[in-house]
C-alpha cells in the first residue's frame, strides 16, 4: 500500500471536482434529462472525497458543494421564473451540510464504518421526511423520482412509500462508496487519518445491500403483475394553450379560451369520455352559484362527470377549490386545496376534508396542483375510498418536464388512478400501476385534449395508504439515534 504525497491545495482541489462530478451526475439522472441510473452512483465520487481526499477538517465541504451543485442545476432553473427562494435554496442546504456532516468522518473513523451505509440512510432520507412538515418544497428532488418510468423497479412504493424508495437509492449509494474506499485502502493510503474499511465490514454491506436489492427488484416486478380487477374508464384532461387564472389577473378578456375549453370537453365527451378535469383555476368565479358557463347543460350533453378547478377572490384571501358535477347537473361537493400556496394568499372555507363522491363510474375525488407535492392528501382520498382522483393544476414553462412526476408516485403508492389537468403546459393519465397511459409536455405552452382509458384504483389502497409514511418515521427515529447516540457508539467500538 503507497501513501500518494499531495499537497493540501491538490486534495482540496481534486475533492471538489469529484463533489462537482457527483452534483452533475445527479442533476443529469433527474427530469428533462432521465439518465436514471446514475442516481444510484452519483453520490459515488462526492463520499470517496469526502471520506478519503478532503483534508480531514475541509471533509464536509465536499457535501457541500455536491448537494448544493446538484439543487442549482436542478431545482435553479425550475423555480426561477416565480421567485428567489429555490434559486438560494441550494447555497443554505449546502451551509447546513457543511455544518452538519463535519462530524461525520471522524465518527466513521473511530466505529471502524460499522454504521456507514445506516448513518447515510439516516441522514439522506431523514432529510426528505423532514421536508413534508415544511409548507414549501414538498417532495420535489426526492432521490427516487429519477426511476419514475422504471415500474419494474418502484412499485414497493406501494408499501415503504417514496421514503423508502429513497432509502433504497441511498443505500445502494453508500454500500457502492464503502466497497470503493475499500479496495483504494489496499493500494493506495490517502487519508493518514482514516483507517481502513475493515474486510467484514465490507463483506456484510456487500451481502446487505446486494440483497436488499435483488430483494427489492423480486418484490417490484411481483406486484406489477398483480390485478387489480377493477375496470377501466374513459377520462379526458382538458389544457388550454394558456392559464385562465393568468390571463385573467392580467386584465385580459378570458371568454374565448373559455368557449375552446367547452368545444374541448364537448369532443372529449364525443370520443366516450366519462370524467373530464378541467385546470386549477379555470374561472374567477364559483360554478355553483354563477352560471356564466352552463356546466349542468354541458354535463347533461357530454353525460360526463366534469371536475372543474376555480378560484375566487374573497375578503380573506383566494378560496382555491374544485368540484364535481355529474351529467346529472348535480354539483356533488368542493374540495378545498390542501396544501394552499399561503404567501400567495391562498385559502379555502373546506380545506381539511376529502370528499369522495360515489358515482356509476367509480368512486370519484379531486386534489389541487401543489397537493400533489405531498404524499397525505392523495392517500386520504384513497382512505374514504377514492378509485380515480382528478388534478386539476397551473404549472409553468419550466416544470413542464418534472410535475407531471409526482403524479406517478402518488398513484402507485395509493393504487389509484389519477388525471392530471394543467392550464397549458403538462397534463397527464396516469394508471394505479404509475404507468403513463397518455400525456403532453409543452414547456412553451400548448393547447391538448387528453383522452385515454385508465383502469380504475382498487378504492381500498395499500399498505402505504394505511400506514402512511412509516418508513420516513423509523428513518427518522434512526436519525435521532445517530444524532444523540454518536459518542456512545463510539466509546463501544473503542471498547472492542
Amino acid at each position: 500500500m503507497s501513501q500518494p504525497n499531495l499537497s493540501t491545495p491538490v486534495r482540496i482541489l481534486l475533492g471538489l471536482v469529484l463533489a462537482i462530478l457527483s452534483g452533475l451526475a445527479l442533476v443529469l439522472a433527474f427530469p428533462p434529462y432521465e439518465i436514471w441510473p446514475l442516481a444510484l452512483i452519483g453520490l459515488v465520487p462526492m463520499l470517496i472525497a469526502q471520506f478519503r481526499i478532503m483534508p480531514p477538517k475541509l471533509s464536509s465541504l465536499a457535501s457541500a458543494v455536491g448537494v448544493a451543485v446538484w439543487l442549482q442545476g436542478y431545482l435553479g432553473p425550475v423555480f426561477a421564473p416565480v421567485g428567489t427562494f429555490m434559486v438560494w435554496l441550494p447555497l443554505i442546504v449546502g451551509l447546513l451540510s457543511l455544518f452538519l456532516d463535519a462530524g461525520l468522518r471522524p465518527f466513521h473513523s473511530k466505529t471502524d464504518y460499522h454504521w456507514f451505509v445506516l448513518s447515510g440512510i439516516a441522514n439522506w432520507s431523514g432529510s426528505e421526511m423532514i421536508r413534508l412538515f415544511l409548507p414549501i418544497a414538498g417532495t420535489w428532488a426526492f432521490i427516487a423520482h429519477p426511476f419514475y418510468r422504471q415500474l419494474w423497479l418502484i412499485q414497493p412504493v406501494s408499501i415503504f412509500g417514496i421514503i423508502g424508495m429513497g432509502a433504497m437509492v441511498i443505500m445502494v449509494n453508500y454500500t457502492l462508496a464503502l466497497l470503493l474506499m475499500g479496495w483504494l485502502d489496499t493500494r493506495w493510503k490517502l487519508a493518514a487519518d482514516a483507517p481502513a474499511v475493515p474486510a467484514g465490514v465490507l463483506r456484510r454491506w456487500a451481502i446487505i445491500g446486494g440483497s436488499v436489492l435483488v430483494a427489492w427488484v423480486g418484490l417490484s416486478l411481483v406486484l406489477l403483475n398483480v390485478p387489480l380487477n377493477t375496470p377501466a374508464v374513459k377520462v379526458a384532461a382538458i389544457q388550454p394553450s394558456v392559464s385562465p387564472i393568468i390571463t385573467a389577473n392580467q386584465g385580459i378578456d378570458i371568454s374565448d379560451i373559455h368557449a375552446r375549453m367547452v368545444e374541448q370537453t364537448r369532443s372529449a365527451g364525443e370520443q366516450g369520455a366519462q370524467f373530464i378535469v378541467w385546470p386549477e383555476g379555470s374561472f374567477l368565479w364559483d360554478p355553483q352559484t354563477d352560471n356564466q358557463i352552463d356546466f349542468p347543460a354541458l354535463a347533461a350533453e357530454t353525460q360526463a362527470h366534469l371536475a372543474l378547478g376555480y378560484i375566487v377572490v374573497e375578503e380573506n384571501g383566494m378560496r382555491n377549490e374544485a368540484t364535481i358535477i355529474n351529467p346529472q347537473g348535480q354539483f356533488l361537493g368542493v374540495f378545498g386545496k390542501d396544501h394552499p400556496v399561503t404567501f400567495g394568499g391562498e385559502t379555502s372555507l373546506t380545506r381539511g376534508t376529502y370528499p369522495v363522491y360515489d358515482t356509476p363510474i367509480g368512486k370519484l375525488g379531486t386534489i389541487i396542483c401543489y397537493d400533489l407535492d405531498y404524499t397525505d392528501t392523495a392517500r386520504k382520498l384513497v382512505r374514504q375510498g377514492a378509485q380515480l382522483i382528478g388534478v386539476p393544476s397551473n404549472d409553468w414553462g419550466a416544470i413542464a418536464d418534472t410535475h407531471f412526476v409526482h403524479v406517478v408516485f402518488r398513484a402507485i403508492e395509493n393504487r389509484v388512478a389519477m388525471v392530471k389537468a394543467d392550464g397549458g403546459f403538462d397534463s397527464a393519465i396516469i394508471d394505479p400501476y404509475g404507468r403513463i397511459i397518455s400525456m403532453v409536455s409543452y414547456p412553451e405552452g400548448g393547447e391538448a385534449t387528453v383522452v385515454a382509458d385508465v383502469q380504475l384504483g382498487n378504492g381500498k389502497g395499500t399498505f402505504s395508504t394505511l400506514l402512511g409514511d412509516w418508513v420516513g418515521w423509523l428513518i427518522l427515529a434512526i436519525m435521532v439515534f445517530f444524532t444523540f447516540g454518536s459518542k456512545f457508539l463510539e466509546k463501544r467500538a473503542q471498547a472492542r
